[in-house]
C-alpha cells in the first residue's frame, strides 16, 4: 500500500501578486494626497485642503502604495500636548480615504490599524475623528461617541458645526 503526501494547493496567480505597503508621505507625494482627496471632497465627506497644505504637513499622513508606487489611501494623523479638558496627549486622525477600486478590500482597516500603532507608538492617550460618514469602520476599532469638549481645543475649534460630523474617539 502506498500513501501520498498531501501537498498544498497551488494558490492563484493573484494571490501571489506583490502588496501594497503602507508607509509615511513625502513632501513631494502633496499633489497625489489632493488628487486621491478630491472623490471625497466633491462628495462632500472631507473638506478641501490645498496642495500646500498638504506638503507642510506631509509627515502627518501615512500612505496605502500599491506596487507601482501609486498611491491607493491616505490617513491623516496629528498629535496635540493634551486632548480636551486637561487630558494627556491625544491624536486627531484626519483625511481618511482610500481609492475608489480598493475600496472594500481591507485597504481603510489597514491603514486604520497603522494609524492607530503609529498614536500608541507616540504614547498618545486618545486619538479623536469627525466622520459624516457611517463610522463603522472607526466602531470596529474601538472608537467610541464623544464630543468635541474632549478633543484637543485647536482641533475642536476648526471643526464646521455646519458639516454635522459626528465625534469618535479611541482611548488606551
Amino acid at each position: 500500500m502506498t500513501t501520498a503526501t498531501p501537498r498544498p494547493a497551488a494558490l492563484p496567480h493573484a494571490l501571489l501578486a506583490p502588496s501594497s505597503s503602507v508607509r509615511t508621505a513625502r513632501q513631494d507625494e502633496a499633489a497625489a494626497l489632493a488628487a486621491l482627496s478630491q472623490p471625497f471632497v466633491r462628495s462632500g465627506a472631507l473638506r478641501e485642503r490645498p496642495v500646500s497644505l498638504y506638503a507642510a504637513h506631509a509627515a502627518d499622513f501615512l500612505v496605502l502604495e500599491a506596487p507601482d508606487g501609486t498611491l491607493e489611501g491616505c490617513v491623516g494623523m496629528r498629535a496635540y500636548p493634551e486632548g480636551g479638558e486637561g487630558a494627556g496627549p491625544a491624536g486627531v486622525v484626519y483625511n481618511f480615504c482610500v481609492a475608489a477600486q480598493r475600496q472594500g478590500s481591507g485597504a481603510g482597516a489597514g491603514l486604520l490599524r497603522a494609524v492607530l500603532a503609529k498614536a500608541h507608538a507616540r504614547s498618545l492617550t486618545a486619538l479623536f475623528t469627525a466622520t459624516t460618514g457611517g463610522a463603522g469602520l472607526f466602531l470596529r476599532y474601538g472608537f467610541t461617541h464623544t464630543t468635541a469638549r474632549q478633543a484637543p481645543a485647536p482641533w475642536a475649534q476648526s471643526l464646521d458645526p455646519q458639516r454635522n460630523a459626528r465625534i469618535l474617539v479611541r482611548t488606551w
